[in-house]
């Protein structure tokens, strides 16, 4: 593995806000504050045993405020944007002998605000999008319109994510929930099925036992609105088997500082997490998956959390460093630190595990090369059909106090209530909330409106989590070139 900080002029100086790998051709985009969409050529370094670079290929300009995030669609055909001021394109690819050019497609006019996030559905039809107005909207691609409007949240959504099996959609605020939606299909007067996501869970607080006392406390599972970061960039694994949600904060015990954590939650269990990955010094501001599935190394096998049969890797950022995970190791397979002297602001993987890639606000990009089968050797998995039940595994760790995360279903719209109460056969649930003072930038803000709903179920049982040893990652003082840390 050889990587580093590569110093060109990626947009002018200015803040590199997001990036992506093209599922295709390996074009990596990236945007930011300088208004312009760019795309790159990878080339390479792994030959002369140098630090990869990139060819500017060309320039997609049209908008007209920094743009804050750029996602692929999954068949390679179209790119959406989003930018302040609620932005938001959709780019479609014009081929042809000589070369290809990118010319906006559709303008989705909705969002009164800064878009922040997006995620495509698996077929291309359907797009979701988080803002600063604090909804959450899932666009109708082809008519260019909207679908669904999430607005549940009291705070900015930072952070959205698609299901790839199409059963659920995402959402990460600064109001310190996470929302989970489930599919529950609309028939048509023709017989067609029409989505329509109702809100399942709402992941908020946990409850702590104080020691031996049969007295519990409420302590929140995520950092509040003055994390110092836009973005609060979660992800589903390739296959659907689980969700990674930055910007954690959990403590080991009600007197103890919080811990900057990684929740990772099992599909077959999406109202709690099933373990805490702790350790990052910072707070984690972006996760994703590597699309790619490995085969089992099997002398980790014992160790691994979960059972599969392959292996999973995936990053997690951190404001100023990057721990590199797989689903059959306790410990991160790798540490990057020291990169860059501002925050952290997105991260990516080639459509070939090649390459990893991440952008900061400091006006650079840092490129990672894995050399061939470094990562391990790749197999195909199919999405579409039903994951592979995980299953958790005990190992000798330190175990944290017992956790129990607070869920409920959303109760803001009156077919939700029905629909719930139609299925549980149980009583609605109560809202708890705490007005604060609201400040106009996310950076000074110390106290908000955030809405706290409970549910008393007899079937929640406290879950232990599990905590291993924090990794130190103090950053450097210059940039250096990563490198893999034993664990």
């Amino acid at each position: 593995m050889k990587g580093g900080t590569i110093q060109i002029s990626w947009h002018d100086g200015k803040p590199v806000l997001t990036l992506d790998f093209h599922p295709i051709s390996g074009l990596l985009a990236t945007a930011g504050a300088d208004y312009d969409i760019k795309l790159w050529l990878i080339n390479s370094g792994q030959a002369e045993k140098k630090v990869p670079s990139v060819s500017y290929q060309s320039s997609l300009t049209y908008h007209g405020c920094a743009v804050n995030t750029i996602r692929f669609s999954p068949s390679g055909e179209l790119l959406a944007s989003g930018a302040d001021g609620g932005e938001l394109f959709i780019w479609k690819l014009h081929p042809s002998e000589t070369n290809q050019s990118w010319k906006v497609h559709k303008s989705l006019s909705f969002h009164r605000k800064d878009v922040l996030d997006l995620q495509w559905s698996l077929d291309d039809a359907y797009l979701i999008s988080g803002s600063v107005d604090n909804s959450c909207i899932i666009w109708d691609v082809s008519k260019g319109t909207v679908h669904q409007i999430l607005d549940a949240h009291c705070h900015y959504v930072q952070g959205v994510a698609w299901d790839p099996l199409a059963k659920y959609v995402a959402s990460l605020s600064s109001d310190r929930t996470c929302r989970i939606y489930v599919n529950k299909p609309q028939t048509k007067s023709k017989g067609v099925e029409k989505l329509n996501y109702v809100c399942q869970h709402v992941i908020t607080k946990a409850d702590q036992q104080r020691g031996d006392e049969t007295k519990t406390i409420k302590t929140h599972l995520f950092h509040d609105e003055t994390l110092p970061s836009f973005f609060r960039r979660l992800s589903w694994s390739p296959d659907g088997s689980f969700l990674l949600i930055p910007a954690g904060s959990f403590k080991v015990s009600p007197t103890s500082e919080a811990v900057n954590a990684t929740y990772v939650f099992s599909r077959k269990d999406l109202s709690r997490p099933a373990l805490q990955l702790p350790g990052a010094s910072k707070p984690v501001v972006v996760v994703r998956f590597c699309p790619v599935a490995f085969k089992l190394r099997g002398s980790h096998s014992e160790e691994g959390f979960f059972k599969l049969p392959y292996r999973l890797v995936f990053a997690i950022a951190t404001l100023n460093s990057v721990y590199i995970y797989d689903t059959e190791c306790v410990a991160p397979i790798a540490v990057l630190a020291g990169l860059h002297y501002a925050a952290i602001t997105d991260i990516t993987w080639s459509p070939n595990a090649s390459y990893l890639a991440l952008s900061s606000q400091d006006g650079y990009c840092t490129l990672v090369e894995f050399e061939d089968n470094e990562l391990g050797e790749s197999i195909p998995i199919s999405v579409g059909r039903k994951p592979v039940d995980a299953e958790e595994k005990k190992h000798d760790l330190e175990k944290a106090d017992e956790l129990m995360t607070e869920t409920t279903p959303d109760v803001s719209k009156k077919q939700a209530e029905l629909q719930q109460n139609e299925e549980n056969k149980q009583p609605l649930p109560s809202k708890i909330t705490t007005d604060g003072e609201e400040k106009e930038h996310v950076m000074q803000k110390t106290d908000d409106e955030v809405m706290t709903e409970t549910r008393h179920e007899e079937e929640n049982q406290p879950l232990q989590s599990k905590v291993n040893t924090p990794v130190s990652n103090k950053p450097a003082r210059k940039r250096i070139t990563p490198m893999a840390i034993d664990p």
